[in-house]
């Protein structure tokens, strides 16, 4: 593992109390899912949710899933911060 790789994990599991080896199994999960299907997405996002122990509200939710499932996401961090922060 990088000292990237290491430094971006220990931030996970430091604000967020997430195990890197939780990260390793959504990874994996995901390898060939098929992001145009919103039920797909949409179990991806609850289960990262969930994880993250940070409950999402139903119209967050809608949004982020209609952005993936669209192919709208943001690229850079500032627009994905924004959209995962709006309340």
């Amino acid at each position: 593992m990088s000292n990237f790789q290491k430094g971006l994990f220990d931030k996970l599991n430091k604000k967020a109390n997430i195990d890197p080896s939780e990260v390793y199994k959504v990874a994996d999960s995901v390898k060939n899912a098929d992001f145009s299907d919103e039920q797909t997405v949409r179990d991806l996002v609850r289960r990262l949710s969930k994880m993250a122990n940070k409950p999402l509200s139903k119209e967050k939710e809608d949004k982020i899933v209609q952005s993936i499932t669209k192919n709208k996401m943001p690229m850079d961090m500032q627009s994905m911060n924004q959209l995962f922060n709006k309340k």
